[in-house]
């Protein structure tokens, strides 16, 4: 009798689901027996991958949105929670760069942008989908980070500064909800990664020289299907 997939009958929800780290998560999820429903504001690049996920033989779900708007994600608990009842997997990727500059220089508009997108919104996600992971026999959320969010870095203030509030929430998060044992909060460090935001940051690296998003993607669901505490930190070397 052959073994089921790891996450057969269990739901996730991924953001940023488009492209890179955040479709290939979404794509090895599905092919580990996850449904899983794809969040990002292109719906064509929604469909793209979720026709991917369907042809390899997968379930998914898209939800085109702009997380920046905390209305639309409450929207989506309500539509999510009115459909499947509870959620088993958050994976927090959708993320914004912004300019890399001097702090003395940081655009003030921009800079709030970044952290409506990068910390804001996840905040949000977590308080409109709190109810359906604990309803969960095991819930998960994985939140991606990057390395200027706990080792600063000239000019990467803005960005650097929004990631190591979301890596400080995300723990809280863990503390709050370690006694009941059923929530487990992942930080995870994708690392040098080709992707299109790596390329905005690094415009003369050679991508091929890179890993590509699908490495991130396996770490993360071997993470999941891991014993690891809550709280716990991956880093995604090659």
């Amino acid at each position: 009798m052959s073994t089921p997939p790891p996450f057969q009958g269990r739901l996730a929800l991924v953001t940023g689901a488009s492209r890179g780290i955040g479709a290939a998560t979404a794509e090895a999820l599905a092919a580990a027996g996850a449904h899983v429903v794809l969040v990002a504001r292109t719906a064509a690049a929604l469909e793209e991958v979720e026709d991917r996920i369907h042809a390899a033989g997968g379930n998914a779900t898209i939800a085109p949105l702009d997380l920046a708007e905390r209305d639309h994600i409450t929207k989506l608990a309500e539509a999510i929670g009115g459909r499947w009842g509870s959620l088993d997997l958050l994976v927090l990727n959708a993320a914004m760069l912004g300019s890399l500059s001097p702090v003395e220089h940081l655009d003030p508009k921009e800079l709030e942008k970044v952290f409506r997108l990068n910390l804001f919104a996840n905040q949000a996600l977590i308080a409109a989908f709190d109810p359906m992971l604990r309803r969960a026999t095991r819930a998960d959320i994985v939140g991606i980070t990057s390395s200027v969010g706990a080792e600063p870095r000239a000019f990467w203030g803005g960005y650097g500064a929004s990631k190591a509030a979301l890596e400080n929430m995300l723990l809280s998060y863990a503390d709050e909800t370690a006694h009941a044992g059923k929530i487990r909060v992942h930080i995870v460090d994708p690392g040098a990664t080709r992707t299109r935001m790596r390329q905005l940051a690094f415009p003369g690296e050679e991508p091929a020289s890179l890993k590509p998003p699908e490495a991130v993607a396996a770490a993360i669901v071997a993470q999941l299907d891991g014993d690891a505490a809550t709280g716990s930190r991956l880093r995604v070397e090659g």
